[in-house]
C-alpha cells in the first residue's frame, strides 16, 4: 500500500527558504503563517561558530492527533498516508491546533479556518512532486512512496540512519530527518532567550478600517505581528547561564490557542447535544407510546 513521506537530509540544507517561498506561492498562504518554514540554530562562539537548519511542517502522523480530536472531521488520514483537510467543513475551532505537538497548523487570518501543509496532495494526485521537492537546490527534501523499495525515498530510509521529531509522543511521524544536529530537532536542547531575528515574513498583512486608505498610504491601524517575542536578557548572561547552541530564527509559536471562544463553542455544544438527545427520547417514547395504543385498541 503507497505511504508518502519527506525525507529531509539537513546535510545538504542551506536555509535559503526556497521550500518556504514556494509553499505560499502554491497554496497562497498569508504573510504571517506558514506551512513549512526553517528553524536556525547557532553553536559556539566565533572564530569556531556554525549554523545548523532545521526544515519543519506537518509530519503526516500515523496516530495524528489533529485528526482525534477534529470535531467536524475537517482533518481526515488519507489512505495513502497524507493527513488532509476540508476547509469547508472547518469550523475554526482550533482544537487541532491545541493537539498538535508540532505547531504544524494554523488558522488562516482571512478564512478563519485551519490549515497545514497538505503534501500538495493536488500534485501528487497528478503524479507530480510536493512544490517544496522541485524547488530546492540542493535536493535536500525527498518525497515519495516509502513503501516502494525502488523509490528514492525508500533508499535513504533503508541506508541512512534518520530521525524524527518527538518521537516521545507516540503520533508516529512521516517526516525522516538525516544529520540533524540535536540542538536543533530537539526543543529542549538551545537556548531560545536571545532575540530571534525578524523577517518580513513574519508579520501579518496590515489590516485597515477602510480600504481606500491602502490606495491613499493612510495606514489606520498598524501592522500586527504574531510573533511576540519574551523580554530577554543581556547576551552575555545568557551565554553563562545556557548551553553552547542558541536559537537565532524561527517562526512564532501556537502558544495556548484556546480562550474564551473555545470554552463557549464546547458549552454550547454540549448543550446542543444535550436537547437533541431530550428530543430524540421524548420523539422514541411518544413512538412507543403510540404503538401500544394501537395495540390495545387492536385487542380490545
Amino acid at each position: 500500500m503507497t505511504k508518502y513521506a519527506f525525507v529531509i537530509d539537513q546535510r545538504k540544507c542551506i536555509g535559503c527558504h526556497a521550500c518556504t517561498v514556494a509553499c505560499k506561492a502554491e497554496h497562497d498562504v498569508p504573510i504571517g503563517v506558514y506551512r513549512t518554514w526553517v528553524k536556525y540554530i547557532e553553536k559556539g562562539e566565533f572564530p569556531n561558530s556554525r549554523r545548523y537548519f532545521l526544515v519543519n511542517r506537518c509530519n503526516h502522523c500515523d496516530d495524528a492527533p489533529c485528526v482525534a480530536i477534529c470535531p467536524t472531521k475537517a482533518l481526515y488520514k488519507r489512505s495513502d498516508g497524507i493527513v488532509d483537510f476540508d476547509a469547508n467543513r472547518c469550523i475554526g475551532c482550533k482544537s487541532c491546533m491545541q493537539a498538535c505537538p508540532y505547531d504544524a497548523l494554523y488558522i488562516d487570518p482571512y478564512s478563519h479556518t485551519a490549515a497545514k501543509c497538505n503534501y500538495c496532495a493536488h500534485r501528487t494526485e497528478v503524479g507530480m512532486e510536493p512544490a517544496c521537492v522541485v524547488v530546492c537546490p540542493v535536493h535536500a527534501i525527498v518525497a515519495g512512496d516509502m513503501h516502494d523499495p525502488h523509490t528514492e525515498i525508500a533508499r535513504i530510509i533503508a541506508r541512512e540512519p534518520v530521525r524524527v521529531r518527538k518521537p516521545e509522543q507516540g503520533t508516529k511521524p512521516n517526516v525522516y530527518y538525516v544529520g540533524a544536529e540535536e540542538a536543533a530537532i530537539n526543543p529542549e536542547v538551545a537556548v531560545e532567550e536571545l532575540p530571534h531575528m525578524t523577517m518580513w515574513s513574519t508579520l501579518l498583512k496590515p489590516h485597515y478600517e477602510d480600504e481606500s486608505a491602502i490606495d491613499m498610504g493612510k495606514s489606520l491601524r498598524p501592522l500586527q505581528t504574531i510573533n511576540s517575542l519574551k523580554p530577554y536578557r543581556p547576551v552575555e548572561a545568557v551565554r553563562r547561564e545556557a548551553a553552547d547552541a542558541h536559537v537565532v530564527y524561527d517562526t512564532p509559536k501556537n502558544t495556548a490557542p484556546w480562550g474564551w471562544k473555545v470554552a463557549a463553542y464546547l458549552a454550547t455544544k454540549a448543550l446542543g447535544a444535550g436537547v437533541m438527545m431530550v428530543a430524540a427520547l421524548a420523539l422514541a417514547l411518544y413512538g412507543l407510546q403510540g404503538t401500544l395504543s394501537g395495540t390495545m385498541n387492536a385487542l380490545l
